[in-house]
């Protein structure tokens, strides 16, 4: 089998976007999950998406809860889990 053959039929998927905003220069905009980050601790206080604004350049980070979780996983964002050293 080809990979033309393998790959027939399949549609072009559109990159996911996730919508975002800045707290310091309250830019609105786009990001691809490429340019997120989430890290999953122990506790809803662990747990925390981060980006970098690409208005200002400031460092962002905020909190996530379970969907918000949910639709960064599903959406490829990378995740760092956190280990507890209790």
């Amino acid at each position: 089998m080809t990979v033309a053959a393998a790959f027939a039929g399949m549609k072009r998927v559109a990159p996911v976007v996730f919508r975002a905003g800045c707290p310091d220069c309250r830019g609105r905009f786009e990001l691809a999950a490429s340019a997120l980050r989430l890290a999953i601790g122990a506790s809803s206080r662990t747990t925390f998406y981060s980006f970098t604004c690409p208005e200002c350049g400031a460092a962002v980070r905020k909190p996530a809860g379970e969907r918000i979780v949910e639709l960064l996983t599903g959406g490829g964002v990378r995740t760092l889990r956190l280990h507890s050293t209790v």
